[in-house]
């Protein structure tokens, strides 16, 4: 009798908490974006920085070895070229730069106007994270997911 009722009570908890952590796991919050503000002046360092080429450059060089490497033929590659498009990757970029104020995005954006030399060697290209949003929105873009039906 004992016995049973350990049973029991251990089935009463699992059925309290298996629906429990099943719901936890569904709710899915979305990323943090910067204010509107913010995002202005991120549009102005990726402008200085000539990130935007960078990212195009990424996924052309992607394209193009894809393309060889699995005998693309001419049309398909201009299809997957023509679907580049920079604002489908921004939002990494603005995320990237949440966590930092509207001063300090000013000062940033001075520093990478005024040296060149953070124009190659700046946070967008040395964060391992945009590094690594940007190899998956390439292989995206190879594997055809933004094209257009």
């Amino acid at each position: 009798m004992k016995n049973l009722k350990k049973h029991a009570f251990l089935a009463l908890l699992l059925s309290l908490f298996i629906p429990a952590i099943c719901i936890s796991q569904t709710n899915f919050q979305a990323p943090k974006m910067p204010s509107q503000q913010n995002k202005i002046i991120i549009d102005k360092i990726v402008e200085a920085v000539h990130y935007k080429n960078y990212v195009v450059d990424f996924c052309l060089s992607k394209i193009n070895g894809t393309s060889v490497k699995e005998g693309w033929n001419e049309q398909k590659t201009m299809e997957i070229t023509e679907s580049i498009n920079y604002k489908n990757f921004r939002d990494a970029i603005y995320n990237l730069f949440v966590v930092y104020d509207e001063v300090e995005l000013e000062t940033l954006l001075k520093a990478y106007e005024k040296d060149t030399a953070y124009q190659t060697q700046n946070i967008m290209t040395t964060s391992k994270v945009l590094t690594n949003n940007l190899n998956i929105f390439a292989s995206d873009i190879v594997k055809g997911k933004y094209l257009s039906k």
